[in-house]
């Protein structure tokens, strides 16, 4: 599990299942969850809480999530997810412009909303010096020179196959969904690509570093999420 430091998420939402299901989702991760149902709420509890990060409905009550938006962007640079059922692509850009970190639209995966959450906070925490090396048993990774060995021997990677290595070793445990590893793949969005690209690529990668590509020790898949890198070498359990 990703390690939350118990971070508070405010997740702004007037349907109380959606509420409840996406606080319980964040509190199995370790999160605080503090829940508001209306934009006036929403504002309070984030002067009170002072969260991490912002689940933000758009579709609210008296005070929309735009305007929440709006008024908590006044005040603080509080990473931001708005979460609506509106998934015209004006909308994701309206609310992209307005300063939202991401965007999810109803319905959605409970799962895949907490790992945007853990994406959006990696991205927004300050990360520490690298010092260029990855390891795992007798797999090591060299940022630095880009060259990947196993038991000492050296392994050729693709550029594609690099990037993705680097971003699981970099972070062993926690989700990357396909979409978060795409980004890895094509940085500046560069080339109109489907998420089955990285399956593809992870296949590959799987040849290269697996004893057993059939039966991953590495690189696991999380069902209907993406995948993650192995946390401990069970090799040597």
């Amino acid at each position: 599990m990703t390690s939350t430091d118990g971070k508070t998420i405010l997740v702004v939402e007037d349907d109380p299942k959606t509420a409840s299901l996406v606080a319980l989702y964040l509190e199995r991760e370790g999160f605080h969850a503090a829940v508001a149902r209306n934009g006036a709420d929403a504002l309070s509890l984030a002067e009170r809480h002072d969260p991490a990060l912002v689940v933000l409905d758009l579709m609210l009550p008296k005070m929309d999530g735009w305007e929440v938006c709006r008024q908590l962007r006044q005040r603080s640079n509080v990473p931001v997810i708005m979460l609506t059922a509106r998934g015209d692509e004006i909308d994701r850009v309206a609310g992209l412009t307005l300063g939202a970190d991401d965007y999810v639209v109803k319905p959605f995966s409970p799962r895949e909303l907490v790992a945007r959450v853990q994406a959006v906070l990696r991205r927004s925490d300050p990360k520490p010096p690298s010092t260029g090396m990855l390891s795992h048993g007798d797999l090591l990774l060299d940022t630095r020179k880009h060259r990947l060995t196993i038991g000492g021997k050296t392994v050729s990677l693709t550029p594609h196959e690099y990037a993705l290595l680097k971003a699981l070793m970099a972070d062993p445990g926690r989700v990357f969904t396909r979409d978060e590893l795409l980004g890895h793949l094509y940085p500046r969005g560069e080339a109109v690509v489907i998420d089955r690209v990285v399956d593809v690529h992870i296949g590959k990668l799987r040849q290269k570093i697996e004893s057993s590509p059939a039966r991953p020790e590495r690189i696991l898949t999380v069902r209907g999420v993406g995948y993650r890198f192995a946390e401990t070498d069970s090799k040597n359990d």
